[in-house]
């Protein structure tokens, strides 16, 4: 999986990394149990310092995407929770999002079929 930064972005570099790295689970293209890239080699690889990678594995890990052990370094979660609602978080930020589109002009079905593009 590559990581791409967005230099323009208002969006902190560790977020932007934590982002993509959940859209990777969800999308497939990191399996469970896949290794992670080491914090160093992924620092080097993107070109950013060590510590904010550090800092979106940690993230991570709190969130449970992802388990950290110092023999085995980072690897994607084998099973997640069942449980079926979002976080409080997501639940703030999906209703930002609602809220976006609606001021927008975005009718309800068309918030809808673009929420299944990505569903």
């Amino acid at each position: 999986m590559v990581i791409l930064l967005n230099d323009a972005s208002d969006v902190p570099v560790y977020q932007q990394i934590r982002n993509q790295i959940v859209i990777g689970i969800s999308d497939g293209l990191l399996l469970p149990g896949e290794r992670l890239p080491t914090v160093r080699a992924l620092a080097e690889e993107i070109g950013i310092n060590s510590m904010t990678v550090n800092k979106a594995y940690q993230l991570l890990k709190q969130e449970g995407y992802i388990l950290t052990d110092r023999r085995n370094g980072a690897r994607v979660r084998e099973e997640f929770g069942c449980g079926k609602s979002l976080s409080g978080e997501s639940q703030e930020l999906l209703r930002r999002l609602i809220c976006e589109a609606k001021i927008s002009g975005m009718s309800k079905e068309e918030f809808i079929r673009e929420c299944e593009k990505y569903f």
